[in-house]
């Protein structure tokens, strides 16, 4: 408010047709950055589009057997190696469930940026449920990788809702639909 009156005072000796003028133009630049940044805002809050998962890795996650994974070390090393190749780290940036290093029971000082809270493997594939980042910006991610003793890739992924506890539950979300596309970051 000082700020205009300022510049009020500045340009009294004009007239108050010239200054009213330069209000209006104001006026009017401002609603126009406020309606774009409206319009942009309101793109980014739309939902992701759901990732669909593709014909024979979905019948893969419908039909197979899912065991049970607690530990990062569980995941078989293929696994590991690929979750490696996709954070794009020296080392594996996830934590156990309960927040600890994997393969012992250290709690950081400093949360690493993701932390395992599920996963499960079958003969062929491992579903791997996590949570990435902390605070409000905290997601949560789902990844497929295909794996054998000679082979592991990244078959697909996605953002997953948060709160879900077993692999069945993920499991039920992946084949519902319920994961939105996303490129990552891992």
């Amino acid at each position: 408010m000082r700020a205009i009156l300022a510049i009020a005072a500045i340009l009294r000796p004009f007239g108050p047709a010239f200054i009213l003028g330069g209000l209006r133009m104001q006026a009017r630049l401002l609603s126009a950055l406020g309606l774009g940044l409206w319009s942009a805002t309101a793109g980014a809050n739309q939902a992701a589009p759901s990732a669909t998962l593709p014909g024979e890795p979905r019948g893969h996650v419908q039909n197979a057997r899912f065991d049970a994974v607690s530990s990062i070390r569980g995941l078989p090393l293929g696994v590991r190696g690929e979750l490696l190749t996709l954070f794009g780290g020296k080392t594996l940036d996830i934590s156990e469930s309960n927040g600890a290093l994997p393969g012992t029971d250290d709690i950081p000082a400093v949360r690493l940026s993701r932390r395992l809270v599920t996963a499960g493997c079958s003969q062929e594939d491992c579903l791997v449920y996590y949570e990435h980042g902390t605070g409000p910006a905290r997601t949560w991610r789902v990844l497929l990788l295909h794996w054998t003793p000679n082979e592991t890739r990244f078959e697909w992924g996605g953002t997953a809702p948060g709160g879900l506890k077993t692999i069945e539950s993920v499991r039920a979300a992946v084949l519902s639909g319920a994961i939105k596309g996303s490129a990552g970051p891992w």
